[in-house]
């Protein structure tokens, strides 16, 4: 996979990196998501433990992500972003830890990676959000698809509306007036061009 520090080598790698971490912290040069970034990649290059490095490290993600100020962090998993890009995720670790004991790191690959997985995570957390408070609303299970296709797609015509729900015209009519009634769609268009967005 990739080479990681020698056994021999792993005790003062990890003193120095964690005074290196905890100095950075504290002057605040460094964006803290760029400096959690970097100690993901340097912590799974030393490999400190013969087994559950990568557990551990997005375990020890959550929590300097906590200790940043990221207080959503717990209710949406790191692991299951990182589960579904498995390729991207080994290909970025690869290419960035290649270079982190040369005097030039190639630090991007691996940051791009790490903040792109933070922001999907971001997203799945908003549409967990919406979707509960949907369900809070109390509203009926067609008006909920009508509501989270109108989210993913940004907007729904009746004929997407029919073909999503299997439901009858009529009664798909009588949803989406009471979603602009109640403020949760807005109707654009008239007749055969009518579609509907978020308010």
């Amino acid at each position: 996979m990739f080479e990681t520090a020698a056994p021999f080598d792993t005790p003062r790698l990890m003193a120095e990196f964690v005074a290196w971490f905890n100095e950075e912290r504290e002057t605040g040069r460094l964006h803290s998501l760029l400096l959690i970034g970097i100690w993901v990649v340097v912590f799974l290059e030393i490999h400190p433990f013969q087994d559950g490095n990568g557990r551990l490290s997005r375990v020890l993600t959550t929590l300097l992500l906590l200790q940043a100020g990221y207080a959503y962090v717990p209710y949406s998993s790191l692991e299951s972003m990182i589960e579904q890009n498995k390729e991207a995720y080994y290909l970025a670790l690869r290419q960035t830890q290649g270079s982190i004991r040369t005097d030039a790191p190639n630090w991007q690959p691996w940051l791009v990676f790490f903040l792109r997985a933070l922001s999907q995570q971001v997203r799945r957390l908003e549409r967990k959000v919406e979707r509960e408070k949907l369900v809070l609303a109390k509203l009926p299970d067609l008006a909920l698809q009508i509501v989270e296709f109108t989210r993913e797609h940004g907007r729904i015509t009746m004929a997407e509306a029919i073909r999503l729900t299997g439901g009858n015209r009529n009664t798909l009519k009588q949803h989406f007036r009471a979603l602009v009634e109640q403020g949760h769609l807005v109707q654009q268009g008239g007749g055969r061009g009518t579609w509907y967005e978020l308010r």
